[in-house]
């Protein structure tokens, strides 16, 4: 057999483990999500989740993000991203047709995170040029500050016929989202990001 192809063989088992891990983790983060305390769920995102015609939600603690992690061993941004994240949710929304999900649902979870004190570093709405409406989505992303730290990251991504909600918790920058965009189904987003001063004022 060719080294390719034990290359190729290898590589496929070895994908599938991790998503079969994935969804072991995913059954049972969705069990024990609701009585977590440090999970912060906004009310909005049970009413997208409820609205949309398919759903796709998975957790990965993050022994599971390491050995993800390895199926692109050339990054070495993403592995350094990784190190200080300890897990990340992903929950992907589509509907049947465009504009269906109730605008105020999105409102609700951005006015739960104002409330909640987390700091809000983007609100941008992005134009798709294959899309015929103007407004082909908007990003939200939001950063909760623990000792002048961040501790979790939020990204709201809203289409008309989809919305990707994203929560990684641990020791991160807003900024190495871009690492983490395209991999374990986090959207790639578009644009910078401010990096706020957590820095104590004088």
């Amino acid at each position: 057999m060719k080294l390719s192809r034990v290359v190729s063989v290898v590589m496929a088992f070895v994908l599938a483990v991790v998503l079969s891990a994935a969804l072991v983790s995913a059954q049972s983060g969705a069990q024990s999500a609701s009585q977590s305390p440090r999970e912060f769920s906004p009310q909005g995102i049970d009413e997208l989740r409820q609205s949309a015609s398919s759903k796709t939600e998975f957790t990965l603690d993050h022994s599971m993000l390491v050995l993800a992690s390895k199926l692109d061993s050339d990054n070495e941004d993403l592995r350094r991203v990784i190190a200080g994240v300890s897990g990340i949710s992903v929950h992907n929304f589509r509907y049947a047709r465009p504009d269906t999900f109730d605008p105020q649902a999105i409102e609700l979870v951005r006015d739960d995170y104002h409330k909640a004190g987390w700091m809000q570093l983007m609100n941008k709405q992005a134009i798709n040029k294959n899309e015929k409406s103007a407004n082909a989505g908007v990003t939200d992303l939001w950063v909760k500050l623990e000792n002048n730290a961040i501790s979790n990251v939020a990204v709201l991504m809203t289409r008309s016929r989809e919305v990707d909600f994203v929560v990684v918790s641990g020791s991160i920058s807003p900024v190495d989202l871009s690492h983490l965009g395209g991999h374990f189904g986090i959207p790639k987003i578009e644009g910078g990001v401010e990096v706020p001063n957590t820095a104590p004022s004088r």
